[in-house]
């Protein structure tokens, strides 16, 4: 993973209800984070998106989160460690199922909203994703947030036998630790698809970005993520494609 690897949430559609772009995306993206069917997503949409992108040659993801369909996954719930390792386990076993029945694999696993969230910053829930990857496929990598100290989870990844892929956001503000501004505050998603772009080539370049309070914040990541359900985001994929393969 020398060169940075453009990703995407994608498949979280439910029912007749749309979300995001996932036809007009994935052709740009190297790596589809697919819906599991607890924050979004159903088994038809599940595998419409994994053989959207078996055809594309993307490599498919999981992005398992709480049970949290109204909430779209974004709002924390109260779950022990072996809760969060068997929900885990059940979005993994689902999507794993799907992939088989389209000819091909997960290749890495990417929590989502605020189980993503969660995992940064208590160890335990981290622990307990780690042990259900640990459990079901020990080669299977874990994608998680890039910040300006990513030595604790190393560590923690290291005792566990898990691959990290650290991961960094084309259309979010960061913090001065490196993690995300919460989306309810002002600012914390960027809009302008020439912002999107300068921040996606600043990670790629690992040029120093500026924080929501004006420090610089320099990322290490091996991937870059665009979210599928910002308009401006997806206005901005093709050039962010055209400048991760010639970032000159």
């Amino acid at each position: 993973m020398a060169k940075l690897l453009l990703n995407a949430d994608m498949g979280e559609s439910f029912g007749a209800w749309t979300m995001g772009q996932d036809e007009a995306v994935m052709p740009f993206v190297d790596l589809a984070n697919v819906a599991c069917g607890f924050h979004a997503a159903d088994p038809d949409t599940m595998r419409r998106t994994v053989r959207l992108a078996s055809t594309h040659g993307v490599k498919v993801g999981a992005h398992p989160a709480y049970p949290d369909l109204v909430g779209f996954g974004r709002r924390s719930l109260a779950c022990t460690p072996a809760e969060v390792e068997n929900l885990m386990l059940y979005q993994l076993g689902a999507l794993s199922a799907i992939c088989r029945a389209e000819g091909t694999q997960l290749h890495y696993v990417k929590p989502h909203g605020a189980l993503y969230n969660d995992m940064m910053k208590n160890e335990a829930t981290l622990a307990a994703i780690m042990g259900a990857l640990a459990a079901f496929e020990p080669g299977l990598p874990l994608m998680l947030m890039a910040t300006a100290n990513p030595e604790p989870a190393q560590a923690l990844a290291d005792r566990h036998g898990i691959t990290l892929w650290f991961e960094a956001f084309a259309d979010r503000a960061y913090d001065s630790a490196g993690f995300l501004v919460p989306r309810n505050q002002f600012g914390a998603v960027h809009h302008a698809p020439e912002v999107i772009l300068e921040q996606a080539r600043r990670i790629a370049t690992g040029e120093p970005l500026t924080t929501i309070n004006g420090s610089p914040l320099t990322l290490t990541a091996h991937t870059l993520c665009v979210h599928g359900d910002n308009p401006e985001s997806i206005a901005a994929v093709a050039a962010i494609r055209r400048m991760l393969d010639d970032p000159a």
